[in-house]
């Protein structure tokens, strides 16, 4: 996961234009996938680029790559608007990333040294300290760090993009600001680690699952309280 879009739109406010374009896009992608914005809202311009301290031009960049993803739609002389969001398309959403996830776990377990899975039970325990601090910006790139390190130690390095960018569509805020998800994680990624030492491949199916079971089950639950399907 990474840091809310918003910190990091503030914090980088002057990176390169194509940087700015991508972190707006992250943080209205976020704000959708939360029922922040809700379906046929419609997202102005010049009051997003207001809201978070940057000109219209990235905002109008984000937009159309939202718009490519399908999450807005431009209404001609009304501008762009929120497009439905379904439990379906959620759960869908997960049941990609788990996909991938297991098939990059099991293939790690077949190439993970001792070192590297040394690497990851420290990536863990830096993990387990931010959560024990309740710092949701060091929760969220310490969760970042040890999932990066388990994707790319096995050795798939096209599946591991493609879960990089399917998980664009998992807001990290919902999870790192919740206690019990970080406790679960960091409990879950020890069992990871047990398993990839014994290679084996069923736990660690079961495991990779879990998680994104785990983590659709949380995000469905917020969008319900937040009425996002209430008729």
């Amino acid at each position: 996961m990474n840091a809310p879009a918003s910190a990091r739109i503030e914090n980088r406010r002057g990176g390169r234009r194509s940087q700015l374009s991508d972190e707006v896009a992250a943080h209205l992608r976020e704000a959708i996938m939360t029922g922040a914005l809700r379906p046929g809202t419609f997202i102005r311009l010049d009051e997003t680029a207001a809201r978070l301290g940057v000109s219209i031009t990235p905002v109008r960049e984000a937009l159309l790559t939202l718009r490519g993803e399908g999450m807005v739609a431009l209404e001609p002389r009304r501008g762009y608007v929120v497009q439905p969001l379904s439990r379906q398309d959620v759960a869908d959403i997960y049941w990609l990333q788990a996909t991938i996830a297991k098939e990059l776990v099991t293939s790690a377990a077949e190439r993970l040294t001792e070192e590297q899975i040394g690497e990851l039970e420290a990536a863990n325990e830096t993990l387990a300290a931010a959560v024990a601090g309740s710092d949701p910006a060091t929760i969220a790139a310490a969760e970042f760090a040890f999932h990066r390190l388990l994707n790319r130690g096995a050795g798939r390095m096209k599946l591991a993009w493609f879960l990089l960018h399917a998980a664009r569509y998992m807001p990290p805020q919902i999870y790192v600001t919740d206690a019990s998800w970080g406790e679960a994680a960091v409990e879950t990624h020890r069992q990871l680690i047990a398993a990839l030492r014994r290679r084996d491949h069923p736990a660690l199916v079961e495991l990779s699952g879990a998680e994104f079971n785990d983590g659709v089950r949380r995000l469905l639950e917020q969008l319900e309280r937040n009425g996002m399907w209430r008729r």
